[in-house]
Order: structure tokens, then C-alpha cells, then sequence
């Protein structure tokens, strides 16, 4: 069924709320406006909004780009920053469609939808692998996948679920709204902005067509053994029972993505036989490893001796949390050690927040003690008398404590 009449869900009191989950810290748009200067005249602004967009008059500024490293490499990440104005209208018509979708939307799917998290998608990955011991797991890996999203998909896509002509028109305007970039724009013919209120519910909506839909209601048919797919945004694993059923989909998943004008990576996307080792299983025998969202997983020995499927964060992932942390107290140094503590006590907090879990407090506990020696050492090059000893460092230490290291969802005091 296709939603003929949205737009009048796009009221003042959709755009004071769409306002408020907006962040106001953010960075500013091609305009240069900030929040605080949309707030000087808030009610009017807002009021001027929804019959703006409804008539037509709305125009969709272009998104300023800028790059953020993606790794530990020289390889960048391109992210568009819309104005503050457009954040607004993207996240209420965010939250209209959002409604429509969440009907839609597979359990399998997690990334960027109400009430799931990436904790959840990991917590149901490693049940389906228990499930089938293991069995095998292809690991994808779409290329530029927020680069190549195709403008006419992105306008058919929805227009088979939504055919209210105001929504519609606005998802096409901010697709044809061009990218400032070193003060030139341009209009790419295919993309998504990445970093655009809209961009994930759009991209959720392609990969649920792509992917989703086609997986369970085409493949799984076909299949002989079980099967399941774990999505969080782009990144997804496949996980089956035999083998058999793994290669098939390996083989007919490039041309099913090639139909919507995206590329499988030929490196990162690969089949690894992730099989429960067996009692008398020899080094050259032992299951292979894969990583999603941050954890390489691989079966392990539990406290009674049997095998499960266990879970530490990636090497990747760990160098590149760490390096950022040594940059950011050498660059901070000279700041007061209140102030330094304070930040990275954030940091911190934030890696346990994510990363606490059971099978990796090895790492995580490995990660604090890094932290806490490149604190030390750059705070000993403050001047060139300004070494610190361990037995100091211990006496800042009980003034400024460092959090602990534990487990998500254990209360920490202060």
C-alpha cells in the first residue's frame, strides 16, 4: 500500500520536536548559519517551514563537503554538512517516512532505526552463529556504497511506498542540490551525501530492496540449509549452514548488486569457513576469523572447556582508537590537567561504552594502560624539566583517577 497524503504530518509541532533531536553543536552549512542563529527568531522560522516546502518555494541549499580520515592510512572519507535550516526539514521528514518504513523493515536490519543499536545486531549474529556452529559466513563489503547510491533508485524506491508529491519533490531536491566543495559546486549523478539527516533512512530503504527483501524472500527459498543475514547499514554477514548454499549466493550476489549500480569490494568481501573446531582439530584445520562492526570474532575455549563463538575488537580498530588517543595528549598537552583529564575521561568511557564486552576486557584493559602511559609521557615533555616520574604520576593519579575498566552496563562511581 502507498501513502498517497504525508505532508500535512509536517506541522509546527513535528518541527519543534525535529528541532530539539537536532544537535546544535554541530558544524554550520554553506550559509555559515548556527543553531544559535535559527533560535533568534525560532517560532518564525519554523512557521515559515512547512508552507515553504509545500508550495514549492523550498529550496534545498547545497551540503558543504569536507574530508575525515576513514583509517590509520592517508584514505579519507568524504561527509556533506547541510545548513542547519535543511538538518531540520531532513529530520522531520525523516521521522514521517521512518513511520511508514519501520512496517517494512526486516528483524535482520538494524542500523539507524528506533530502538536498535549495533549492540543488538552483534548479540543476534552471535546467536545465529551458535545456532548453526558456526557453519560459514560471508563477509560484504560494498564499495563507496553512499557514493554510488543511484538517484534513480533513490527517487523509485520510495515512490512505491510514499506518493505524496511534497515528500517526494523534497527527496529530490536535496539529491539534486549539488555539493560545495574549495567554493565550486557540483551535481553528481549519483550519491547520497553521507553525514545528511535523510542519507540513512534513504540508504535503509535501498539496501532493504537490494538486499533485505531479496535475500529472504528469493534466496532462502532456494536454499537447503539455514541461513540468516545481520545488517547494520552497509556492513552485513551471511551466515549458512553448508557450504554449498554459501558459494551459490557468492556467485549471483555481484550481479544483484551491479543491478543497482553498486560494486562488491573483491578484497574485503570473501567466504570464510567459520565451522565449531572439533575435538581433535589441528592448527591447519582451525576456523577462520571475520570482523563486523568493530569485532573480529572467532571460536574460543569457555570456562567449561567447550567451544563458543567469542569476540574482541579488531586490530584495526584498537591501533587506529589508540593512535588517536597518543595525538590527542601530545597536541593537548599544555592544557590545565584538570581540563586534560576531564577529556579523557570522556574518551574513555565512550571506548567502554562500546567495546566492554564480554571475551574483551583483555583489550579494553590493554587499551587503558596505553592511554595512561602516553598520558604520562606527554606530560613530561610539557618543559624540558617537566619529566614525570611513575611514583608523581601515581599522586596526579589519585587526585585526577582515570575510569576503570568494566564491563557495559555496570555502574561506574565517581
Amino acid at each position: 500500500m502507498a501513502f498517497t497524503t504525508l505532508a500535512h504530518h509536517i506541522d509546527i509541532d513535528r518541527l519543534k520536536e525535529a528541532y530539539r533531536r537536532t544537535r546544535k553543536d554541530g558544524a554550520v552549512g554553506v550559509d555559515g548559519q548556527t543553531a544559535q542563529d535559527y533560535a533568534v527568531d525560532l517560532e518564525g522560522n519554523l512557521r515559515s517551514l512547512p508552507d515553504r516546502a509545500q508550495s514549492g518555494r523550498y529550496r534545498a541549499p547545497p551540503v558543504r563537503r569536507v574530508h575525515i580520515p576513514k583509517g590509520t592510512g592517508s584514505e579519507t572519507r568524504p561527509i556533506g554538512i547541510p545548513t542547519f535550516e535543511d538538518k531540520v526539514l531532513q529530520r522531520a521528514v525523516a521521522m514521517v517516512l521512518e513511520a511508514v518504513y519501520e512496517q517494512d523493515f526486516l528483524d535482520g536490519s538494524y542500523g539507524f532505526r528506533p530502538g536498535r543499536s549495533a549492540h543488538q545486531a552483534l548479540d543476534a549474529l552471535w546467536r545465529r552463529l551458535m545456532d548453526v556452529g558456526g557453519g560459514w559466513v560471508l563477509e560484504i563489503d560494498i564499495r563507496k556504497f553512499f557514493d554510488n547510491l543511484g538517484h534513480r533508485h533513490l527517487r523509485e524506491i520510495p515512490s512505491r511506498r510514499v506518493r505524496d508529491g511534497v515528500l517526494l519533490r523534497l527527496i529530490g531536491k536535496w539529491l539534486d542540490a549539488g555539493v560545495m566543495e574549495d567554493g565550486c559546486v557540483t551535481h553528481p549523478e549519483s550519491g547520497s551525501p553521507q553525514g545528511g539527516v535523510i542519507s540513512p533512512l534513504l540508504a535503509n530503504a535501498y539496501l532493504h530492496e537490494v538486499l533485505d527483501e531479496w535475500f529472504e524472500h528469493t534466496v532462502k527459498p532456494r536454499l537447503k540449509g539455514r541461513a540468516h543475514l545481520i545488517r547494520y547499514a552497509d556492513d552485513a554477514v551471511l551466515v549458512f549452514e553448508l557450504q554449498d548454499d554459501a558459494r551459490r549466493v557468492l556467485e549471483v550476489l555481484p550481479k544483484r548488486f551491479g543491478k543497482y549500480g553498486l560494486t562488491l569490494h573483491p578484497e574485503k568481501t570473501r567466504l570464510v569457513r567459520f565451522q565449531c573446531p572439533g575435538r581433535d582439530t589441528s592448527r591447519e584445520d582451525r576456523p577462520g576469523t571475520f570482523a563486523f562492526l568493530g569485532f573480529t570474532h572467532y571460536w574460543g575455549r569457555t570456562l567449561r572447556g567447550g567451544w563458543a563463538v567469542k569476540r574482541k575488537k579488531a586490530k584495526d580498530r584498537f591501533n587506529r582508537s589508540l593512535k588517536s588517543a597518543v595525538r590527542w595528549c601530545r597536541e593537548h598537552r599544555h592544557l590545565p590537567i584538570r581540563e586534560q583529564w576531564v577529556a579523557l575521561t570522556s574518551k574513555l568511557r565512550g571506548h567502554y561504552a562500546y567495546y566492554a564486552i564480554i571475551g574483551n576486557m583483555a583489550r579494553v584493559a590493554s587499551f587503558l594502560y596505553h592511554v595512561r602511559r602516553a598520558w604520562r609521557k606527554w606530560l613530561s615533555r610539557r618543559s624540558n624539566k617537566g619529566r614525570i616520574s611513575w611514583e608523581r604520576f601515581g599522586e596526579l593519579e589519585r587526585r585526577y583517577p582515570l575510569p576503570p575498566a568494566r564491563l557495559r552496563g555496570v555502574r561506574q562511581v565517581t
